[in-house]
């Protein structure tokens, strides 16, 4: 019985030189295949999280610093520095309402900003310019309905 399972063990050889240049190729073009059925999934999912980023401070961040800021002065600052810094007209500044500063769009812009507002004329216009850094165009965030 040893002799036959030795024999069948021998018929079986295995090279430990290395992979073919077939094997190679074999493996690169099976993580093509993966790669082109992954990719486009993902390809938009980095402009959509900028998206939710601005629209998280536009409707949350910026606006709730505006806002605190018409409760301690009665009225909307003039200008997104002035939560910042007191300005000269200020009454009541309890500041600074944005520690870290006025945040950037994710597109590295800086959020606009208009008091009183064009769009929302009883408090402040606040918005994006997106991705395309065009005023009025589709791809804007903004604090109104689009």
């Amino acid at each position: 019985m040893k002799g036959q399972k030795d024999s069948v063990f021998s018929a079986v050889r295995f090279s430990s030189k290395g992979f073919t240049l077939i094997e190679i190729l074999l493996v690169v073009i099976i993580i093509g295949i993966l790669v082109s059925l992954v990719a486009p999934r993902l390809a938009g999912r980095s402009e959509e999280a900028r998206k939710q980023a601005a629209r998280a401070d536009i409707d949350g961040g910026i606006s709730l610093a505006l806002d605190l800021y018409e409760m301690d002065n009665g009225r909307y600052p003039a200008k997104l520095e002035d939560l910042t810094a007191k300005p000269g007209d200020s009454l009541n500044w309890k500041g600074p309402y944005l520690k870290k500063g006025i945040p950037k769009d994710p597109w590295g812009n800086l959020y606009a900003y208009k008091f009183p507002g064009a769009q929302n004329t009883l408090s402040y216009d606040l918005y994006s310019l997106g991705p395309d850094k065009q005023e009025g165009t589709a791809d804007d965030i903004a604090n109104w309905s689009n």
